[in-house]
């Protein structure tokens, strides 16, 4: 095995990036950071029935916004290229022949309808259809069956085949996970995978060993669904006479839905109103785009400091992580065995506490798209300024329009049945003198409206409680915001003497 360390993440390109696959980068990016070693990035594209236009260029985009850059590339390139699978395809044929030829693989020419037939009629008692394996292979059409000259004649005939593991049986494979520790498997309960397809591509079975081999991954991490396949895996890499370059495994806990039942899905996440893909993705054969959460509002900090958490404990009280933080104490052993149920709330807490983390200059390049989107146009200095009064009662970025919008223009809804409930002649009277006394003021500020504030208060012998919310609903449009006199402040005398007169003239 090679000394250094080596890890990648190899996605199929197939849609958008989900919130597990980040997670997964994530482990790796750290595992490699904290020693020393490489993080590679590798398409697996060999299935090309599902192959997406633009996903692979979306998945690099989607790190690039984490902060999780790889070492290593399709766009980089390496010592180790090509790093998309589609481009080693004499690779995998050249390592599936020698399977075939030392007798651990054969060659199998059954068509569908074939393949059909035999899972039907050898059913098990409990109706499950049956699998290609030690009890059906005898049965169906493949170099095991027929020979080598039949087979020879059928190649070179260019009739369709695929190649096939030969799985032996009652044979008990066990590896060290580095999550679960021990685990064991039955070869007889596996079934004969199909290592190379009709297409010539290799299917993700012989795909991972033969890259990893090449690549000298050290450590590969990925989702417990790939459990199931360990046993397969586990014989490419002893049959191919590589045992020793292993890498080791570490088998993820899945991300799972609110309830905890299930895997959570975009399904999910559509249904519930909350983001799976770390960006936005627009399928390119029905249009749709499907929100992310770089575009819900999320800082990416935020987002991988919530994913670190989502299954990893770093036996601390402290939840706030940074990249370095989280690379100084990550652990691949304190990774949990069972699934993390994914919480959205939860999430948003994480973003809100780095949003309090900004300054306002720091803020205000990031809600200036969200301000613009609403038509909203200001210097930075004021939008930092107004970032830095709101920034609290903010959790996503596009909260900073919600609750600053009154800020830059007037507000269109203003919430008129919580000042009519209430409304009556003496108030009338209170605004129309407030309005009077603001005209007169010759310096702007918090301390010189407050102060006009209150001697209006006291002159008309009305409580301060009766005219305040008024005042605050006239100014925002509703019970939010912060200070009154601060956000009198900021949007000077024109703005708050033309927004109370308008109320009280609807009034």
């Amino acid at each position: 095995m090679a000394n250094k360390v080596r890890v990648r993440f190899a996605p199929s390109p197939t849609g958008g990036l989900h919130l597990g696959g980040v997670r997964t980068v994530l482990y790796n990016y750290l595992f490699a950071r904290q020693h020393g070693g490489d993080f590679v990035l590798r398409i697996e594209d060999t299935d090309q029935s599902r192959f997406v236009a633009g996903a692979e260029e979306y998945i690099v985009s989607c790190l690039q916004w984490c902060g999780l850059e790889p070492d290593e590339s399709p766009m980089k390139g390496g010592p180790h290229a090509p790093y998309r699978q589609s481009e080693r395809k004499a690779d995998y044929y050249q390592y599936a022949k020698q399977l075939v030829d030392e007798g651990y693989a054969y060659y199998a020419f059954d068509t569908p309808e074939e393949l059909e037939r035999m899972r039907n009629e050898f059913k098990s008692e409990s109706g499950n259809t049956a699998q290609y394996d030690q009890r059906t292979r005898m049965h169906m059409r493949n170099s095991l069956t027929m020979g080598a000259d039949e087979t020879a004649k059928l190649i070179e005939a260019g009739t369709p085949y695929v190649i096939r593991i030969k799985m032996p049986a009652g044979e008990n494979l066990s590896f060290t996970d580095m999550i679960r520790g021990e685990v064991h498997f039955d070869t007889s309960l596996v079934d004969d995978k199909v290592l190379l397809k009709a297409d010539g591509m290799p299917t993700y079975h012989l795909a991972v060993v033969v890259d990893d081999y090449l690549m000298q991954i050290t450590h590969a991490f990925r989702g417990e669904e790939w459990l199931p396949s360990a046993p397969v895996h586990l014989l490419l890499w002893k049959y191919l006479g590589w045992g020793d370059a292993m890498p080791q495994w570490a088998h993820m806990p899945l991300i799972l839905k609110p309830d905890g039942h299930g895997k959570l899905s975009k399904r999910d996440g559509d249904r519930l109103g909350f983001p799976v893909f770390a960006m936005n993705w627009t399928d390119p054969k029905t249009g749709e785009t499907t929100q992310g959460f770089k575009e819900r509002g999320f800082l990416p900090e935020a987002f991988i400091n919530m994913l670190a958490m989502l299954g990893w404990s770093s036996g601390l009280e402290q939840e706030i992580f940074s990249l370095g933080e989280l690379v100084e104490k990550f652990s691949i052993e304190r990774v949990h065995k069972g699934g993390a149920k994914f919480d959205y709330e939860k999430a948003k807490w994480f973003n809100h506490q780095y949003i309090q983390k900004l300054s306002g200059e720091q803020l205000t390049p990031l809600i200036k798209p969200y301000l613009l989107e609403a038509g909203i146009q200001s210097d930075d200095s004021y939008i930092a300024t107004v970032a830095d009064m709101i920034k609290e009662r903010c959790t996503l970025l596009p909260d900073f329009v919600a609750q600053g919008s009154f800020f830059f223009k007037a507000p269109e809804e203003i919430d008129m049945p919580s000042i009519t409930d209430k409304w009556n002649g003496a108030k009338k009277t209170f605004f129309s003198s407030f309005i009077d006394a603001l005209n007169n003021l010759s310096v702007w500020n918090v301390e010189t409206t407050e102060q006009a504030f209150n001697d209006c208060v006291q002159q008309q012998g009305i409580k301060k409680g009766e005219v305040m919310l008024p005042l605050r609903i006239m100014l925002v449009g509703g019970k939010f915001g912060p200070g009154v006199f601060n956000i009198a402040e900021m949007i000077g005398k024109e703005q708050t003497i033309g927004r109370i007169a308008k109320v009280i003239d609807a009034v």
